[in-house]
Parts: structure tokens; C-alpha cells; sequence
């Protein structure tokens, strides 16, 4: 795909993979629409980004929320038109052991990791079939496919996010949109910082490096797709 002058829609993108993601695709010439549940890190995530690509629009959204989601996509749609690009990136971690976890740590959990994949490709991707074209790009995690203790629920979440995508990928082909999962180790993020964890930064991956990732598999020639990538730490 060629990216100059197409649509990328990112949620989570306030920091992070989200963020360096939306960076990238802006230096390729992408227009922008991200959205993020805090509106002050959001806005100052799109006054950076106004600096590189040539359109971004930002709207806090809660992807759990169908309403949310909806009026995220109306304004999408309305002031830039069909998206070209959907990055489901948003997601949350709750860490702890089995029995120490709530139910409301489930809810949120699946809410943004699961349900908001679900709510944004149901928001965004109807509009890519009518088009017959666009890319989707579902971030999960190794911990998709690995176990660890205190990561039940999450682990979990990302199985879920796995299992929808390869589903995605088999409904959306025959309309020309492909599915793209990509499954990050360890990333250094304030994803950590917010799960109560503080890992060392030389020994996991920069979000600059799944960005990378992210756009050279979105650039692909539209004859083949990338179903599904992982980026693992070189020396945990």
C-alpha cells in the first residue's frame, strides 16, 4: 500500500506503541486520526504529531464504550472521510494472582483489549469493504500465545484479541482488507509504569521499533499480507 495522502485511524496513541505508530505513519505522508481515553496527554500527543503529518484529528474516546466509539468514528468519517488504516492498539494491563484478582479487573481488561477491537473494526472496516481496500493492524502480545504467572487475565485478553484477528483476517480478505496481528514482547512503555512495573529499558523493545514493524507490513504489496508478526527483545 501507499501511504501518502491515506487515512490511518490509531487508538491508544497518546504514548507509546500507539503514538510511535501515528509518528511513523505521519512521516509517510499519512493523515491522522488517534483517540485516547485522557484528553490532556491526548492533545499533547497530537500537537507533536501536527508537526509531521499533514492532518491530525484527535478525539478522546473510550473504545470499551459503543457509544464512544460511534461518536469517534462519526467525526472521523464526516471531517476526513473513509479510513484506510485501522490500528487497534489500545489496550490495558491488570497483573496479579488468579484469586487476588476482581471481577471489575476482568471487565476493564476485556473491555478495552477485546471489546474495543470488536467496537472500532464494527466502527471502521464497513466502509473498507464498500471501498474494497484498507488495512487492519490488531496489536496483541506474545502473551497471546505464552503464560506467565499474574498475567492470567491478561494473557487471557490477548488470546481473545489472537483468535478474533485470525477470524478477521479469513470474513475480510475476500473484500480486499487485510489483517495484520502483530505480537510485541516486552515493550518499553508507560504501559509498565501503569501495571506497577518498572522493567529495564536495555533489555526490551523500543515502540520506534514495532512502529517500524507496523508500517513496513501495511506497505507491502496489496498482492500478499503479513497475518501475523512477533517482535521479541533481542537479550531479554
Amino acid at each position: 500500500m501507499e501511504l501518502s495522502g491515506r487515512l490511518a485511524v490509531i487508538t491508544g496513541a497518546s504514548t507509546g506503541i500507539g503514538l510511535s505508530v501515528a509518528e511513523a505513519l505521519g512521516r509517510e505522508g499519512c493523515r491522522l486520526a488517534i483517540c485516547a481515553r485522557t484528553e490532556v496527554d491526548l492533545e499533547q500527543a497530537a500537537e507533536r504529531l501536527r508537526t509531521i503529518a499533514p492532518q491530525v484529528l484527535a478525539v478522546p474516546t473510550d473504545v470499551s464504550d459503543e457509544g464512544s466509539v460511534r461518536a469517534f468514528a462519526k467525526r472521523v468519517h464526516s471531517e476526513l472521510g473513509t479510513a484506510d488504516i485501522l490500528v487497534n492498539n489500545a489496550g490495558v494491563g491488570v497483573f496479579g494472582h488468579v484469586l487476588d484478582l476482581t471481577p471489575a479487573d476482568y471487565d476493564v481488561t476485556f473491555g478495552v483489549n477485546v471489546r474495543g477491537v470488536f467496537l472500532c473494526t464494527q466502527a471502521f472496516v464497513p466502509a473498507m469493504v464498500e471501498q474494497n481496500d484498507g488495512v487492519v493492524v490488531n496489536v496483541a502480545s506474545i502473551a497471546g500465545k505464552n503464560f506467565f504467572p499474574n498475567g492470567s487475565v491478561y494473557a487471557a485478553s490477548k488470546h481473545a484479541v489472537m483468535g478474533m484477528s485470525k477470524s478477521m483476517m479469513l470474513d475480510l480478505r475476500k473484500d480486499n482488507v487485510r489483517v495484520i496481528t502483530v505480537c510485541p514482547g516486552s515493550v518499553y512503555t508507560p504501559f509498565f509504569e501503569k501495571a506497577g512495573q518498572s522493567p529495564d529499558p536495555e533489555t526490551i523493545i523500543d515502540p520506534g521499533d514495532v512502529a517500524e514493524l507496523v508500517v513496513k507490513a501495511i506497505q507491502l504489496s496489496d498482492g500478499g499480507t503479513v497475518s501475523e508478526v512477533e517482535i521479541r527483545p533481542v537479550n531479554p
